[in-house]
Order: structure tokens, then C-alpha cells, then sequence
């Protein structure tokens, strides 16, 4: 497993880190993600032979929120 960090911009209360934490949490490949709201940022662990940093953070966008590189 890896581990990234990626910035997470938008969110506004513990509704979006639960809906984000959600989003993340149901990717294929995704075994767990912490996301603070006071940081702005999402801690992935995720496999990467199943799922890129790239396919994270669109998936955050999808989400509704933006996730620059």
C-alpha cells in the first residue's frame, strides 16, 4: 500500500469530510482516507497496481470539490 496526500479545496464543514471520506473510501483499491477539514487535505492509503493518484483526485472533483496537483 502507499500513502499520499492530497489538497482538497472547498470544503466547508464536517458534511464535506464525510462526503469526501466517503467518496474515497468506496474506490476500488482505496484502503482507507482521513480527511481534515483544517488542513484541506485528504491522506489516502490506496494500491497503486489498482487505482492512481490522478483517479483520487478526480474523483474528489466529481465530488464537487477541487484537488490541485
Amino acid at each position: 500500500m502507499n500513502e499520499v496526500t492530497i489538497k482538497v479545496q472547498g470544503m466547508s464543514c464536517g458534511g464535506c469530510v464525510k462526503n469526501v471520506t466517503g467518496v474515497l473510501k468506496a474506490l476500488s483499491g482505496v484502503s482507507d482516507a482521513e480527511v481534515s477539514l483544517a488542513d484541506a487535505a485528504a491522506t489516502v492509503k490506496y494500491d497503486p497496481a489498482r487505482i492512481s493518484v490522478e483517479a483520487l483526485r478526480e474523483a474528489v472533483e466529481n465530488a464537487g470539490f477541487d484537488s490541485p496537483a
